[in-house]
């Protein structure tokens, strides 16, 4: 601390001698003969621009003094005062008692994709507001040129990073599997950050290689008031599992659905089903691990009829499982559909039981042959009827849907119905009227 103080006085002790020495020069110089006027003029012209110049870097050396001084302080005061936590880099504040006014973040989860820019750009293409909906990206992997890609947009998105990129010990039949582990570690330090640290109320998560639609962010500010108020929906979901242009009905964008299968790929939660899920947070296979009954509990999604997000990451750790068969054609939304305008209480379980059940079994029951022939075309919206495992599998496979099960569970189904189009009418693959509830053997 002595060696600092030195340094101020000595920059003021420079500051005093220069401008004496000036002043001494003058002074001791002799009269000016016959023509030394004007040399004697010019001399001393460019003394006193020097001295201005000398004073210059004088000024500077002072603010340095200054400034370092303040550092100083700080310093001294730090290691009086223990750091507070770091606050959430430039996020706004929370509105949790007014749903409209919820700020809902977009948690993007990336890793080693630089092309995380085409799904950010979006993102900031569409969103309507930078307070309402900020961006966080979560980056794991420590990959650099995705760094890169992130720190690039400055303060237009909030860059963490997750910090133990160590391998996981995992059983030997899993090897191959570590990175669903790493992934799964990701996730839940990601939704630590932003729940725990950042105390948000809810958050939107997508990964780095989906792309969004022009009305994302208004279909997830309109099913977020929703989400609050019906407490059998645990999620709202982005994603069509059989949402290829084929089978959905572009003209009915605005159609949502209740379905039992956690879809992910662009969802919304709250605060507190992390609250319920972080205690017992698997260590892989986390996605699979929210389809068990155990973590669905009876609860349902909301999903739309034309999907708001698309994947364009065929390379990752399921090696493109699914890709080149059905996600590369899933159809995404380009109309923008104003669903805060919209009423949507019709998701609401009661009331969508009554409707869309009675629709369903109201539509007349044909055979899969008859639907392959394009037959019957006068009965409009028709049902397709299964029993047992087998005949679903079978069923999915004739008209390209989805065939696969979690925990018995089909994809984008509700009460095991699953609702799309094929050849330009609404099918509807139903179990009987009856149906007893899911049974996980089927998976």
């Amino acid at each position: 601390m002595l060696k600092k103080s030195s340094l101020a006085v000595w920059g003021a002790a420079l500051f005093i001698a220069w401008n004496g020495l000036l002043l001494l020069f003058l002074w001791s110089r002799p009269a000016p003969g016959p023509g030394q006027g004007d040399r004697l003029t010019a001399e001393v012209i460019r003394l006193a621009q020097d001295a201005e110049a000398e004073l210059e870097r004088q000024k500077e050396l002072l603010r340095q003094i200054h400034r370092y001084s303040g550092g100083w302080a700080r310093r001294r005061g730090a290691r009086a005062t223990p750091k507070p936590p770091p606050a959430p880099p430039s996020l706004p504040p929370q509105h949790p008692t007014d749903p409209s006014g919820t700020v809902l973040p977009v948690l993007v989860l990336a890793c080693d994709r630089s092309t995380v820019r085409r799904c950010l750009d979006k993102l900031l293409r569409y969103r309507p507001s930078a307070q309402r909906f900020p961006v966080i990206v979560s980056q794991d992997c420590g990959h650099a040129e995705t760094a890169r890609v992130i720190a690039s947009y400055g303060d237009a998105v909030a860059h963490i990073r997750q910090p133990d990129l160590s391998d996981i010990p995992v059983p030997a039949e899993h090897r191959k599997f570590q990175g669903y582990y790493k992934i799964a570690r990701h996730y839940r330090w990601a939704l630590g950050q932003v729940f725990r640290t950042f105390r948000y109320r809810a958050a939107i998560v997508v990964e780095d290689d989906l792309e969004v639609a022009p009305d994302f962010f208004e279909y997830f500010q309109a099913a977020f008031p929703l989400l609050l108020a019906d407490r059998s929906l645990w999620c709202v979901s982005a994603w069509n599992d059989n949402g290829k242009e084929q089978m959905v009905d572009v003209a009915q964008a605005e159609l949502l659905y209740r379905t039992d299968f956690f879809p992910g790929l662009g969802w919304l939660l709250l605060a507190e089903l992390w609250d319920e899920l972080e205690p017992k947070w698997p260590r892989a296979f986390w996605d699979d691990w929210m389809r068990q009954p155990e973590q669905r509990r009876g609860r349902s999604c909301v999903r739309p009829e034309v999907s708001r997000t698309m994947t364009f990451g065929r390379k990752g750790v399921s090696h493109g499982q699914f890709f080149d068969q059905y996600l590369k054609f899933i159809k995404l939304n380009d109309r923008f559909v104003p669903f805060t305008q919209l009423d949507l209480s019709y998701l609401k379980k009661d009331e969508y039981e009554r409707s869309f059940l009675a629709k369903v079994y109201a539509a007349p029951e044909v055979r899969v042959e008859e639907l392959q022939g394009n037959r019957r075309r006068e009965l409009g919206a028709v049902r397709l009827q299964y029993r047992g495992r087998d005949a679903f599998k079978a069923f999915a496979k004739a008209l390209g849907l989805m065939d696969d099960l979690k925990s018995g569970v089909p994809r984008a189904g509700y009460r095991g119905i699953v609702s799309f189009v094929y050849r330009g009418r609404r099918v509807y693959l139903a179990p009987p009227s009856d149906w007893p509830g899911y049974d996980p053997s089927w998976s």
